[in-house]
């Protein structure tokens, strides 16, 4: 006669959804390339070749948990349109931080590249990751069609926040409140050196303006210039 509670078996996805889990786990600690099929199998408590039964391969694994990081973080750039702009961006650069956090080693290594992040698979994800977000805050801009400049200064500043963030994780120098700041401040700044040379710009950074309260992070911005200059 046998005692103790029968372990309930997983079904095939739900067991999958549960490697996907432990393998983004295991990537938020240390880099993907350090971290084997074993890890991954003992964590989740089942034996190597079960792991080998839902994915073919450890890159096949990595696909999918990147594939559910990648929703994650693509999520976290959908804002309310409510309220002015300065303080939509920030809530954003929050959030994106917050997945930055939480995600260190992985988000660092993915965006290095590396041989386990290196499959058109895995550049499509990142890619899919920008276009989101690049896409949200033509929303909050109310821009359907951009402007060629328009689409420079947007892409630009969502490579300077992957750039930013992969800095700050490298010890982690600059307060992290500081650069969520900093980020809401370069986006007005790189929308207004446009401005200065395109009328269209000039028009949508007037419009912008006019919605900023005293005490949003764009008032604060043209509060400090000044100050530069003396």
């Amino acid at each position: 006669m046998t005692t103790g509670v029968r372990r309930r078996r997983m079904g095939v996805e739900e067991r999958r959804q549960q490697l996907i889990g432990v393998a983004l786990e295991l990537f938020s600690r240390r880099s993907p390339d350090e971290v084997s099929i074993d890890e991954i199998a003992s964590a989740a408590g089942i034996s190597r070749p079960l792991v080998y039964h839902y994915f073919p391969g450890k890159l096949s694994l990595y696909e999918a948990a990147l594939k559910r990081a990648s929703d994650d973080l693509a999520a976290r750039f959908t804002e309310p349109h409510d309220g002015p702009l300065g303080a939509r961006l920030l809530r954003v650069m929050r959030r994106f931080f917050d997945f930055v956090d939480e995600h260190g080693p992985g988000f660092s290594a993915l965006m290095r590249g590396g041989p386990a992040v290196g499959s058109s698979t895995t550049n499509a994800l990142i890619d899919s990751v920008r276009q989101a977000a690049y896409v949200q805050i033509l929303s909050h801009l109310g821009v359907t069609d951009p402007p060629a400049r328009l689409e420079l200064v947007v892409r630009s500043w969502i490579s300077l926040a992957e750039s930013t963030a992969l800095i700050w994780l490298d010890g982690r120098r600059i307060p992290r409140a500081e650069l969520e700041v900093q980020l809401v401040h370069a986006f007005a700044a790189l929308t207004a050196v446009s401005a200065a040379q395109d009328a269209e710009m000039a028009a949508l950074m007037r419009r912008i303006a006019q919605a900023e309260p005293a005490d949003g992070p764009f008032a604060d911005l043209a509060g400090r210039l000044p100050a530069l200059a003396t």
